[in-house]
């Protein structure tokens, strides 16, 4: 009984007391000590970031530095003087510890404030702690603003917070704001396994970095969960133990799942997860360790990204065996349809099924029975000039062309009566369509093209020695061209309406024609402007033409009035009787 009484949890017990103790935080480190050596000491001080990363025992080693009396040459504190030994005693009166938490009043600032006053008795230096400091209330902070702005020379202030955004900028801006990093699993293992020494405790890699992994970058969390562990598995830590006691999942159930999705077996698949869902586990939570295990492979594939497997060298071995087993594109497919049904989970009436449904798309993903890819996958292999894909009874597909602007209302092709695409079940689509206004002012892409026009000219040959055509001749044939495009109005139209220039150039002639916007001419050079050129050619029967789209300049663009009120501004503009009747009888002109 007494043993159990004298016991003290390892976080507490292993707590750092020296800046050599704190795990994970060198860069602030250094700084604190840099300045202690050269005698430059902030007056306020914020410590923030997660919690059990070494903000308050940082804030505590560093108070206990500033006031020892032998410091080592590399500034850590001597523990034998007076101010140390008190400190560690318990009866400090140069360091002050306040928990914000549960002293977060005015009443409590304004002890505070009254206790600064007082010099330090052992020491040069009163540290005061603020632990928690984002819980002060409004006024709390208000009324500490002028004492942490100009404090005694002897009064230093560190405050500790897990939560910065909460603090004022008032008193973000009178501190020194360090940020603390989470530690690094690697950081936490070699914590733990130092200690398990010291304790004469037996414990294997793997069960370690399941406890890192676990507590999420802190260094508490990782002692506690580590006496937690030593409770239950006693001073002999086993692997199987841990993942029971911690209720962490398996890796060897993602290496048996992936090992069944890559022989297209997925009834082993959902016995493996009704394995998972029997043990008590959650399934998205399943399926969230789903997605890290393909997200591992992937890193474990190229040697070069080995740095990023936070594992122990044994399961590192075994992604690597399954990486060369798993084609790259395997992978980035398995770890779409696993993030896919994360997204969806919730949203799912069925949440079993829902699970069910993507291990079986994953289980398929390399093939077998049932094909999985896309419909538009397997379109686009039977798409002219594309590789004849092998399909049941070689039956032939007729595939719709690309939506494009030249097809925005033409309905896809429909596969003739009794064929298929790849095996997959036909799918009727709805018919897009644009909704366009008829304005030629206001013409848009969609409008364009709305329908199909004629078919791409291929240039006329030509010798090289054709006559270059005249002004005349150019114009006429221009006026002609519009007839040409006559099953999409809109765009004969736009070319029957555009301004037309014609400029001498040295051996051709260059036709300048100019569109209301810059992506109506962006468009027109991308789908039209070789087919235009074409038609051309071959009425002047010469290739000494250049066609060049241009935009329209803004002054030229005639602004059409729509509205009521601008109508009648446009008349009383001009006419000075109507506007002498607006003003004299107060009319409001809409």
């Amino acid at each position: 009984m007494s043993d159990s009484q004298q016991y003290i949890v390892s976080a507490r017990k292993y707590r750092p007391d020296s800046f050599e103790d704190l795990i994970g935080q060198d860069n602030i480190v250094k700084t604190l000590k840099n300045s202690i050596i050269r005698g430059k000491l902030a007056h306020a001080y914020l410590f923030c970031g997660p919690r059990g990363v070494g903000k308050t025992s940082a804030a505590r080693i560093f108070a206990k530095i500033i006031n020892c009396s032998n410091p080592s040459e590399d500034m850590e504190p001597c523990g034998q003087c007076e101010s140390c030994v008190s400190f560690r005693e318990g009866r400090s009166y140069c360091i002050h510890e306040l928990d914000a938490a549960s002293n977060n009043g005015v009443d409590d600032i304004k002890a505070l404030m009254d206790q600064v006053q007082i010099p330090p008795q052992v020491g040069r230096y009163s540290v005061y702690i603020i632990d928690e400091v984002h819980m002060l209330t409004q006024a709390a902070f208000n009324s500490f603003l002028k004492t942490l702005e100009e404090p005694p020379a002897h009064a230093i202030f560190i405050l500790a917070t897990t939560e910065k955004h909460k603090i004022l900028p008032t008193i973000l801006s009178r501190c020194q704001t360090y940020d603390f990093n989470r530690i690094s699993i690697p950081d936490i293992v070699k914590n733990l396994r130092a200690i398990a020494s010291k304790e004469d405790i037996h414990v294997d890699d793997e069960s370690l970095h399941i406890i890192a992994r676990k507590a999420d970058g802190a260094m508490r969390d990782a002692l506690t969960i580590f006496d937690q562990t030593v409770a239950f598995c006693g001073n002999d830590v086993k692997y199987e133990d841990v993942i029971r006691n911690l209720n962490v999942l398996d890796y060897e159930h993602c290496f048996h799942l992936t090992e069944s999705m890559l022989a297209n077996d997925y009834p082993s698949a959902l016995l493996e997860f009704d394995s998972v869902l029997s043990k008590g586990f959650n399934a998205l939570y399943f399926v969230a360790s789903l997605s890290t295990h393909f997200r591992n492979l992937m890193v474990a594939k190229t040697g070069s990204l080995d740095a990023l497997l936070e594992l122990p060298d044994s399961l590192k071995k075994k992604y690597r065996e399954q990486a060369e087993k798993c084609p790259l594109q395997f992978l980035y497919d398995a770890l779409s349809v696993t993030v896919q049904c994360e997204t969806g989970y919730k949203e799912s009436i069925n949440p079993r099924l829902h699970i069910e449904f993507a291990l079986m798309k994953l289980c398929f993903l390399t093939g077998g029975e049932v094909s999985l890819r896309p419909v538009q996958a397997a379109v686009a292999a039977k798409a002219p000039g594309a590789a004849k894909a092998p399909a049941a009874g070689d039956a032939k597909v007729q595939t719709p062309e690309p939506a494009g602007p030249d097809h925005a209302d033409a309905s896809p092709a429909k596969p003739a009566e009794g064929e298929n695409v790849a095996g997959v079940a036909e799918v009727s689509r709805p018919t897009r369509r644009r909704t366009t206004r008829s304005s030629a002012a206001a013409l848009s892409l969609g409008s364009i093209g709305d329908n199909e026009g004629p078919k791409t000219e291929t240039a006329p040959e030509i010798p090289d020695d054709a006559r270059i055509p005249t002004d005349e001749e150019i114009m006429a044939k221009w006026k002609c061209l519009p007839e040409q495009f006559a099953s999409r109005p809109r765009l004969a139209s736009t070319l029957a309406t555009a301004k037309v220039e014609i400029v001498e150039m040295d051996g051709y002639k260059r036709v300048d024609f100019f569109l209301m916007n810059l992506s109506q001419k962006k468009w027109v050079e991308e789908n039209l402007l070789h087919n235009i050129e074409g038609i051309l050619w071959k009425m002047l029967n010469t290739n000494k033409l250049r066609l060049n789209p241009e935009v329209m300049p803004e002054e030229a663009v005639e602004k059409k009035i729509y509205l009521a009120e601008d109508k009648a501004k446009i008349v009383a503009d001009g006419n000075e009787e109507v506007r002498n009747l607006v003003h004299d009888l107060g009319l409001d002109v809409k």
